[in-house]
């Protein structure tokens, strides 16, 4: 990150979803010490109840399709059939005589919204199946689906391409050139190939998937005068603000946007969607509320996905097991549309290297847009250098870990300076400990040998994978602390909980500074008109971004607080602590309630504000983990099944550690589905998924899930942030399925180069391993 000072403000860069983004920052009136390592804190850093538990298990809590209001509609949209083509015929006479239906809005209906390409929201050019064309409104749910089934229309179908179905992928079929092609390279990949003793080439592919968090995505939205106020399912209540204004064209201030609960998100909600545009529009046109909630088809067909890619890894080594040579080439699947992230990045960071080379070919194709999804790119990427990087140790004849242990990165690469801290070596160690890893010795076949009656029917094997992931939160953050007349405290900041439990972890950084019992503290989130701004919940960037603005909204709160109970205890400001409530004069007996303080104040209110300045500059903040599996094979059946999973990660300082625990554990799971069962099926002819609802997309149950061990490296990290903490939600999932994929090649000796493992291409390495006499059966 680099950073340029003009007096208050700086302009800086700030990674985001592990790319790059510029942003003026305010640098702090004062910043308090941090928190370092010795710190002796007494809510901070230890498991508490979630804020929010009575109300999720009691079902007050309130989501956006919970959300009524008087007069309210409900909307549903014609979604186009086909992946390419135009509208030829578009007849809403029908659907209008219908009874109920108070409004259908077509392209025709509404203002020029550019969306898709410069192409106009409900446009008649259709780019991907699931495209909205038009829109209804009417006195129920069910009254708009029937209005939407009498729309007349008709399509002339063009051409299409659903994804890479070609390799190596210089250019798709009825598709333009790729859009972006990035090019990043250190050192001379090409010598260094030619020149290392052994070098490995492999090619690996991963499958579009989706997010399938458990609330579906929409809005509820009313016009209240000239201001629109919008109820949405969101990680981000300023980001769909300023977006939503921009598409109407009316002022941020007209907008407001409110986010009680969410009920997951993984990256598809950071952005204003089309149905919260379109509910809007239907409400203005209709002059009453409009809740537009998706089912499970429409957010599969559009609401994003991780996208599809194809990487080819060559790695280049010296004969001791030292990299010489990283070369990552990668061809990825956009959709409609799509963001450029990169599965190159860990390639260019996680080990230790001198000569490395990452391209990336990003395509359009007639399939929904791809959107952010935890850790967007590094699992993808992770996947392939992880699963080379066992192909070239076995190559070597070294171990697995051992090999990962030779080639620890001692800096940050790119940028040519130290990380605030280099956790991947403890990280390493933790996982070798707990799995009672040892280097494999010739003939050493037991460990994977299982006997089911007289024939070896199941194999075991053992795998390891690494990850690193930016971590550091970035700036602007902002949050308010109010001292109430009753001595209780409120924090507002314009965050949102996904169900990570950032109420609970931002209310135990507050009570921590002001002496509070955990429950006298309450916590506003993800609401613009009572919430200062916050950035969205999105690259395990919240508690490093908006604990230490809380922290510093907290101190100058407690500061003004201590100022007003020094004139009731006639002792200087700099003399009193709070602690349980109370403002103590240090060394004496002397103390006062908070609510005697703020009685002696009457109507003055105290609010500590606070923000987050820039991150550090001359280090970078990171996160580094590690993952081992444990598997068996049927060699039968090709089933794979994972036993155990055993994980360590780097958090810095956790604020609520069985938070956090959940956190990677949830990754973790997350990241077995993708390894073993995950993948948006398609019919390449007609371009239409074909397995949106639960039923049909395989995510892991409780039968799948194993044995997990996990372990914090729990360390604070003062240099980082203040508070002391790193980023967590993205980085469990990263290490996942390379570490189960390196079990399965542990186990059958043959790699299977694409995910998921299903039993089929299991089967298929197995048999392709017989026949050339290797791999199986202990045979290395």
């Amino acid at each position: 990150m680099t950073a340029a000072t003009t007096g208050r403000f700086v302009t800086t860069t700030v990674e985001v979803e592990g790319r790059e983004e510029i942003a003026v920052v305010e640098l702090p009136a004062f910043e308090p010490l941090p928190w370092g390592p010795r710190e002796r804190l007494n809510l901070a850093g230890k498991a508490a109840e979630r804020l929010d538990a009575l109300a999720k298990v009691t079902g007050t809590a309130r989501y956006t399709s919970d959300i009524s209001l008087p007069g309210m509609l409900f909307a549903a949209a014609l979604r186009a059939p086909i992946p390419s083509g135009r509208v030829t015929l578009l007849d809403t006479t029908a659907a209008k005589r219908l009874p109920g239906v108070q409004a259908v809005l077509t392209g025709r209906d509404i203002p020029l919204i550019p969306w898709l390409h410069g192409e106009p929201l409900l446009s008649s050019r259709v780019r991907y199946p699931g495209q909205p064309v038009a829109v209804v409104a009417a006195e129920s749910l069910r009254q708009a689906q029937l209005a939407v089934e009498r729309i007349k229309v008709r399509y002339r179908v063009g051409k299409h391409v659903v994804g890479l179905q070609q390799f190596p992928v210089r250019r798709l079929p009825g598709m333009p050139a790729p859009p972006f092609t990035e090019r990043v390279e250190r050192g001379d990949v090409r010598r260094a190939i030619k020149q290392s003793p052994a070098v490995v080439t492999q090619t690996y592919r991963v499958p579009a998937v989706l997010h399938q968090a458990l609330e579906p995505h929409g809005s509820v939205v009313f016009w209240d005068g000239g201001r629109v106020v919008v109820y949405d399912s969101t990680q981000g209540v300023y980001r769909v603000r300023r977006e939503l204004a921009e598409y109407l064209g009316i002022g941020e201030h007209r907008v407001r946007v409110v986010a009680e609960h969410v009920g997951g998100g993984f990256g598809s909600k950071n952005n204003c969607g089309s149905y919260t545009v379109l509910a809007a529009l239907l409400s203005k046109a209709t002059g009453r509320p409009v809740k537009f909630i998706l089912d499970r088809r429409e957010v599969c067909l559009d609401c994003g996905h991780r996208p599809e890619t194809i990487m080819r890894v060559t790695l280049g080594a010296a004969r001791d097991g030292v990299l010489q040579a990283i070369d990552f080439e990668a061809w990825i699947a956009l959709g409609a549309d799509g963001w450029v992230g990169g599965p190159g990045q860990i390639a260019r960071q996680l080990y230790r290297c001198e000569n490395v080379r990452t391209v990336e070919h990003y395509f359009y194709t007639n399939v929904g847009p791809m959107s952010s999804m935890r850790a967007p790119y590094h699992v993808e990427g992770a996947f392939a250098l992880e699963s080379a990087m066992d192909l070239l140790a076995r190559r070597l004849r070294i171990d697995p870990l051992e090999f990962r242990r030779r080639n620890l990165p001692d800096e940050d690469q790119e940028k040519k300076r130290p990380y605030v801290s280099l956790m991947l070596g403890p990280c390493l160690e933790e996982v070798s400990k707990r799995m009672g890893w040892r280097p494999d010795r010739p003939g050493d076949t037991d460990r994977r040998r299982f006997l089911t009656g007289r024939e070896l029917r199941v194999v075991r094997g053992r795998g390891i994978a690494a990850q690193i992931w930016p971590s550091g939160g970035g700036p602007p953050a902002y949050a308010f602390v109010r001292i109430n007349r009753d001595g209780t405290a409120e924090v507002a900041t314009g965050t949102q909980d996904m169900g990570t439990g950032s109420r609970t972890v931002l209310a135990q950084i507050a009570a921590e500074v002001l002496g509070l019992p955990l429950d006298r503290v309450r916590v506003t989130l993800g609401d613009t008109e009572s919430c200062p701004y916050a950035n969205n919940s999105w690259g395990s960037m919240t508690t490093a971004s908006v604990g230490p603005a809380v922290r510093m909204a907290a101190e100058d709160a407690l500061r003004q607080l201590l100022e007003a109970a020094a004139d009731l205890l006639n002792v200087p400001a700099d003399k009193l602590v709070a602690r349980r409530g109370r403002i103590v004069a240090r060394g004496t007996r002397r103390s006062v309630s908070f609510e005697k303080v703020t009685e002696h104040l009457g109507d003055i209110v105290i609010v500590g504000r606070g923000h987050r300045g820039p991150n550090p500059t001359t280090v970078t903040v990171a996160s580094f983990g590690v993952q081992g599996a444990e598997v068996e094979v049927d060699l039968e059946t090709g089933v794979v099944r994972v036993l155990r999973i055993v994980a360590a990660h780097d958090c810095g300082r956790a604020i609520n550690p069985e938070l956090a625990e959940s956190q990677l554990h949830g990754g973790i799971i997350q990241g077995l589905g993708y390894a073993l069962f995950e993948r948006r099926l398609q019919d390449r002819r007609l371009g239409v998924p074909l397995n949106c609802g639960l039923h049909e997309y395989k995510v892991p149950t409780l039968a799948d899930i194993p044995a997990i061990e996990t372990r914090l490296i729990s360390v604070a990290e003062p240099a980082a942030n203040h508070v002391g903490v790193k980023g967590l939600g993205e980085p469990p999932i990263i290490p996942t399925a390379p570490a189960i994929a390196n079990a399965v090649f542990d186990a059958i000796g043959v790699q299977v180069t694409e995910l998921p493992l299903t039993a089929a291409r299991v089967l298929a390495a197995i048999k392709k391993a017989r026949r050339r006499k290797k791999g199986v059966l202990g045979v290395r």
